[in-house]
């Protein structure tokens, strides 16, 4: 009750002060005038005095004095128990002193702004004026918070402030994270994550659409929120996937690659002249291309920067703009024939994955011409390149190259290499894979067209998985997958020669070129 009394002892004051000037001043003309002026004078200083604050308050404030000084000046003159000043003390003492305790208890908003304890944590974090709007806990656990920043701040500050706030929270590192408003730099939405979903592994649940496209979205993990984690190859275009050792690179190629093996319209070139199958060796045999050497991968490099132009010519032919599930398809409609008169009924061209398994000590044996050549060329004509490597460092990965790599799978990282892997619209919303280092295997954040901005900085984490269940694709689904075409097989044998005829896969069985 302590912080309610002020009012009515207020109220009190002012009755045993009109009292005591009747028993002083009762009979004095003067002190009759001077007492009016001094209630005048109050008045106005309190209405200029209130300046600074809201206008219900400087209005409540010069009302309240007006009242009281008003009932003192008659009480001085008259008597306080004169006519109507005994109900005029009561009630109206009564309604000032309650609409006061009523303006006091309405400053603890819910939907207000920086009240209660938040009002001290923001201040210690440097963000005391950080207005919060009302939380909401969604469906799958997260705590959304409006906020709204002062003039003059953008969301760059709240970033910042992030690792404080969940200091002075004592949650886990990356436990809060901002979704920018693409229409303001001052608001936006703070998402909380305070108990990590993503600590119990999850293993493999198996091949999401077996016998479907390729352009059907790869499941290959979940989201902090329980929502699936989406890659799409051909919206992705080409991929940057980073992380140190231990982070769990491998376990998520195994997940995206056992996905691949399950649809019918892809065909994999692989190099992997380092661990040479030590991890993937399971798949070779469901590879068209495996380069296990140097020699093989370079001769690789030739063949994509040949293929890239066939393929194109291909897809022109056949009145494609781009590469569509409906090419992989024998061509039976007229719309999209080679020929004039009919459907031509040529065989299908499969979308192609080349997938540079620790890339680096391969990049670093590449031209500009072939490394950033293959990827800015690709795009359209249905290949897509993934880059898998430790470090993107520009010593690893050269910075034309990393730029034709817009899409980024990116596990725990040294944090001097964040801002060579991600976006910094991404950083700046609070993902911090350097925090994750190989502490944290299977921990992600993917960057890709087609998935919502605001996803791109949410943490998430691959499936754990097993080289047996590659075993286990490449030999169920054999059946399933399309053969290399003879568009892309020509190609290859003309600029690799014997490196790609020779090259000792077993399945599936390869359309010969024609």
């Amino acid at each position: 009750m302590k912080p309610h009394t002020p009012p009515w002892l207020m109220t009190v004051g002012t009755g045993v002060a009109g009292a005591g000037a009747h028993v002083m001043w009762s009979d004095s003309a003067f002190a009759g005038a001077g007492l009016t002026l001094v209630s005048v004078g109050l008045t106005a200083a309190t209405w200029f005095a209130a300046k600074g604050t809201g206008p219900q308050r400087r209005l409540h404030s010069a009302i309240t004095v007006a009242a009281g000084t008003s009932w003192t000046t008659c009480a001085a003159i008259a008597g306080p128990l004169e006519g109507p000043l005994p109900d005029l003390y009561l009630m109206g003492g009564a309604a000032l002193a309650l609409s006061w305790n009523i303006r006091q208890m309405m400053r603890t908003n819910p939907d207000a702004t920086t009240s209660g304890d938040s009002s001290g944590l923001l201040d210690a974090i440097g963000l005391a004026k950080l207005k919060l709007g009302k939380a909401k806990v969604s469906d799958t656990g997260q705590l959304r918070v409006p906020f709204e920043l002062e003039k003059g701040a953008t969301a760059d500050e709240l970033t910042k402030a992030l690792p404080n706030l969940e200091s002075g929270l004592d949650l886990r590192p990356g436990a809060f994270r901002v979704e920018r408003n693409p229409e303001s730099h001052r608001k936006g939405v703070l998402v909380g994550v305070p108990v990590d979903p993503l600590a119990g592994a999850t293993w493999f649940p198996g091949p999401s659409s077996p016998g479907g496209s390729i352009t059907e979205p790869l499941v290959i993990g979940t989201y902090d929120d329980t929502m699936p984690l989406l890659m799409t190859l051909h919206l992705g275009i080409h991929y940057l996937i980073c992380g140190v050792t231990g982070s769990g690179k491998t376990e998520a190629a195994m997940d995206i690659l056992t996905e691949v093996l399950t649809r019918r319209d892809v065909i994999v070139w692989l190099s992997d002249p380092v661990k040479q199958g030590l991890d993937l060796g399971e798949m070779f045999d469901a590879c068209d291309w495996v380069a296990t050497t140097q020699e093989d991968t370079e001769a690789m490099t030739e063949a994509l920067q040949a293929a890239i132009p066939v393929r194109a010519a291909w897809l022109r032919a056949h009145s494609y703009r781009t590469w569509v599930a409906e090419a992989a398809q024998p061509q039976t409609d007229p719309k999209h024939s080679c020929k004039p008169g009919g459907a031509c009924g040529c065989p299908g061209m499969p979308f192609l994955l080349a997938w540079m398994e620790e890339a680096a000590a391969a990049l670093r044996h590449m031209g500009d011409d072939a490394s950033t050549g293959i990827s800015q060329e690709a795009r359209a004509v249905g290949a897509c390149i993934v880059v898998s490597l430790q470090r993107p460092s520009h010593d690893q990965i050269r910075t034309s190259t990393r730029a034709s790599l817009p899409s980024v799978l990116s596990f725990g990282l040294d944090e001097r290499d964040e801002t060579l892997a991600l976006p910094g619209e991404v950083l700046d919303a609070g993902a911090h894979p350097g925090s994750w280092g190989n502490k944290f295997p299977g921990y992600c954040v993917l960057v890709q067209a087609g998935i919502d901005a605001p996803r791109w900085a949410a943490s998430a984490r691959t499936f754990r998985n097993d080289p047996l269940v590659l075993t286990w694709a490449t030999t169920a689904f054999a059946d399933v997958r399309m053969g290399v075409d003879p568009v892309t097989a020509g190609a290859a044998e003309r600029a690799a020669g014997s490196t790609y005829t020779d090259r000792g896969q077993t399945a599936p069985t390869p359309v010969q070129d024609a």
